[in-house]
């Protein structure tokens, strides 16, 4: 297929990987399974390899590269939204899910088709690991909410009040107080007391 750069011997690997359980039980979920754990592993070898930092922050990286908003990105800049083959009860546009669902589905089907370092190259690629300094992201609750969901397996919440001069904000995890953040909106504290948690938990200051 032109649009990853890469030629199947098997086709049919390609067709499933776009096909949503929406068109055909013969769909991409098996192989999303199998596409989920093969990027976890090369996108956590390639910062392993080429980074110095501590464990906290390689997870903080590899989170980055595997969550749901930047596969939807890579979906999306490859421009594979009239390749996927949804069934006649879907509506709407394609779900950032779905987006995600597809890239990790085609990962797989390299992988099965052409081996590791074919998943590799496509990885590196699409996915701009390259250019991991650059990355801004002050946005803590949602970075720490994808380093929870993919580190533990818990319930999040924030728990904010209004205080003399704002709000303030304690994360807990479960019944357990992580971080408490304080700010002059109720965002604000939430903020902080996310950026808090990051630092307490993946030792990120």
């Amino acid at each position: 297929m032109k649009k990853i750069n890469y030629n199947f011997k098997n086709e049919q690997l390609l067709s499933l990987a776009l096909t949503h359980s929406s068109r055909s039980e013969d769909n991409y979920e098996r192989l999303e399974f199998l596409g989920d754990s093969i990027l976890d592993f090369l996108v956590a070898e390639y910062f392993y390899n080429v980074c110095d930092d501590k464990e906290g922050k390689l997870t903080v990286l590899r989170s980055h590269y595997v969550s749901e908003n930047y596969l939807s990105k890579v979906f999306d800049k490859i421009g594979l939204k009239n390749d996927v083959k949804l069934g006649k009860s879907y509506k709407g546009e394609i779900s950032k899910a779905i987006k995600g669902d597809v890239i990790e589905s085609i990962i797989a089907a390299i992988y099965l088709d052409g081996g590791i370092e074919q998943a590799k190259k496509f990885i590196e690629d699409n996915f701009d690991l390259k250019n991991y300094k650059s990355i801004i992201d002050d946005n803590y609750k949602s970075k720490l909410q994808e380093l929870i969901q993919s580190n533990f397996k818990c319930k999040m919440s924030y728990i904010s009040k209004p205080s003399e001069d704002g709000f303030v904000s304690v994360f807990c995890m479960d019944e357990d107080e992580i971080s408490t953040g304080r700010g002059k909106s109720k965002i604000e504290a939430e903020q902080e007391a996310a950026k808090k948690a990051i630092a307490k938990l993946f030792l990120i200051d």
